[in-house]
């Protein structure tokens, strides 16, 4: 991470796009790369000069000798055959992007994963309050993770507040809560602001992020990373949401007699706001 922040931008950018997307190295010209980075070739050649390295070839080998096995996921798949861009049957498309988040998935009980969600659920388990923080199109896993959490107490407090006052609930933080980050990359300014902001309050800072290059790590006691490929136009956000869910399921687990009491009383308030329906209407055939 130290040597990233000391590239210049463009190698940054490079830099990036290689350590987001390891396998591509081994199966795309420097040229591709470079275009699918978004930036010239000269710029993959000054990397590897950056890196210590002769060449982009050395970057190259290194990545081919390291794969154990090629990625299983449409994209890389089209890119190794040669047919990236040529019409595919929508069932294909669906089959591959469900396949591809399915190994997404089984990767994050992988590593040291496990241990960092066991970190990080200590982290907010042992805290006053845990703020929750997730903007744009990360909003939907703050917000579950919120919704549940509020299930089994009151100490939960989402940062989303209209007429830009998302940030105005800190203002009575301090070195006793924590703050759960959501962001993937483009990274939203304002959650990175805010990210900073709790950190210099010293809150504890668990990040749910895509990336080693992400700006959120160096702000958090704790990232948890995962992928956003999916495979399609879009990124996606199933290895977030997981990673929420998992969290909650690991906080309710710490204390599960309190959890049992707290949950029973919101089943007894659900009941008694008639929240959801107890008969289902019949159908007309």
């Amino acid at each position: 991470m130290e040597l990233f922040e000391q590239m210049p931008g463009k190698l940054q950018i490079a830099a990036r796009y290689i350590l987001d997307h390891p396998s591509e190295v081994a199966l795309n010209s420097m040229r591709d790369l470079a275009a699918k980075a978004g930036v010239q070739p000269s710029t993959m050649t000054r990397l590897s000069k950056f890196l210590g390295y002769d060449g982009f070839n050395a970057i190259r080998d290194a990545h081919a000798n390291a794969m154990r096995k090629p990625s299983e996921g449409f994209a890389a798949r089209a890119q190794a055959s040669g047919v990236a861009g040529q019409a595919v049957e929508a069932s294909d498309m669906a089959r591959d992007m469900l396949s591809v988040l399915g190994q997404q998935l089984m990767q994050l009980g992988t590593g040291d994963m496990l241990a960092k969600l066991c970190e990080a659920a200590e982290h907010l388990d042992t805290a006053r309050r845990v703020y929750v923080l997730g903007l744009r199109s990360t909003h939907s896993v703050a917000w579950n993770f919120h919704y549940v959490l509020s299930l089994l107490g009151d100490k939960a407090v989402l940062l989303d507040g209209t007429a830009n006052t998302a940030g105005d609930a800190l203002i009575w933080a301090t070195d006793e809560d924590a703050l759960l980050c959501v962001s993937l990359n483009p990274y939203v300014v304002q959650t990175l602001k805010m990210a900073e902001l709790a950190r210099g309050k010293g809150l504890k800072v668990i990040s749910v992020t895509d990336s080693v290059v992400s700006p959120l790590v160096n702000l958090s006691d704790t990232a948890l990373l995962c992928p956003i490929e999916s495979g399609s136009f879009f990124h996606t956000l199933t290895p977030a949401l997981a990673i929420s869910e998992v969290l909650c399921a690991l906080l309710a687990h710490r204390n599960r007699a309190a959890a049992v009491e707290a949950l029973r009383k919101a089943d007894e308030h659900m009941l008694a706001t008639d929240v959801y329906a107890q008969t289902l209407p019949k159908r007309d055939f």
